[in-house]
């Protein structure tokens, strides 16, 4: 299935048999080597793996487990997407935590992006960027040093840093805006269980349990931009993107299809 199949599939309330059956199939082709998929480890804290890119769409599977390697994040888990979501949980539990987010001396309460930018498309960032520390780190915003060279606003708590994804890796850019930041309302989503996120909303994915997987779909919005929230004295700076090789690939996606099954 491609993007529009799955699509209908995620989306028209038929349950999750068939979605299971899928991905069962292609994370065993993927472990036997017969697909030439290879993982990527997330900065948020997933393996994911990138099965679809055409032109604004995009599909992934991404899987969570203390059993894989993960990278780290360099800013936060609060971000928010150029694109919109639609994610399928496989197994395991995701619980989306949407951010209160104003802009420092103003009123809270903006959960969009306030940023325009040219990320356009399906981006390295593509998927719901849950964080596989099981957990939301919610920064004070304590100074690094070289953070947009701006004067910060009392009570301002992160930084709105644009990620631009490519071949390099993330390469995350300052921005002038700081803003103030706080959980908001928290979803919990278990196995066969559909949601969606508008692009430009702030959020962070916990995963209770910490084992999880999730069919992922990207339509990506032009003039939007993948942003995350970080330290307020952080600069410019460029996070690579770790590719896995094929053994780590199979590795995780028969790990996956063991759990699928």
């Amino acid at each position: 299935m491609r993007y529009q199949e799955l699509y209908e599939e995620m989306t028209g309330g038929r349950g999750g048999e068939a979605l299971r059956g899928w991905a069962g199939r292609v994370l065993r082709d993927i472990a036997s080597g017969a697909s030439p998929i290879a993982g990527v480890r997330h900065p948020l804290g997933f393996l994911c793996l990138p099965l679809e890119r055409t032109g604004e769409y995009g599909v992934c599977l991404h899987i969570w487990s203390g059993a894989l390697p993960r990278a780290a994040s360099t800013t936060s888990q609060i971000h928010c997407h150029s694109w919109d979501l639609v994610s399928h949980v496989l197994y395991g539990r995701v619980e989306n935590v949407r951010a209160d987010v104003g802009d420092a001396g103003g009123g809270a309460g903006d959960t969009g992006d306030g940023v325009a930018g040219a990320a356009g498309g399906i981006s390295g960032h593509a998927g719901e960027a849950p964080g596989g520390d099981g957990g939301t780190t919610w920064h004070a915003g304590e100074a690094a040093g070289g953070g947009g060279g701006t004067t910060v606003p009392p009570g301002a708590t992160h930084r709105v840093f644009e990620v631009v994804s490519d071949a390099g890796g993330d390469r995350i850019l300052p921005t002038p805006r700081t803003v103030r930041c706080a959980p908001g309302v928290s979803e919990v989503y278990g196995p066969g269980e559909t949601y969606t996120l508008p692009a430009g909303v702030f959020h962070s994915s916990v995963v209770p349990g910490g084992e999880t997987a999730t069919i992922a779909l990207g339509h990506g919005r032009p003039g939007r931009s993948d942003l995350s929230l970080g330290p307020l004295g952080l600069g410019a700076h460029l996070v690579p993107r770790h590719r896995c090789d094929a053994r780590e690939t199979a590795r995780a996606a028969l790990h996956a299809a063991g759990r699928l099954s």
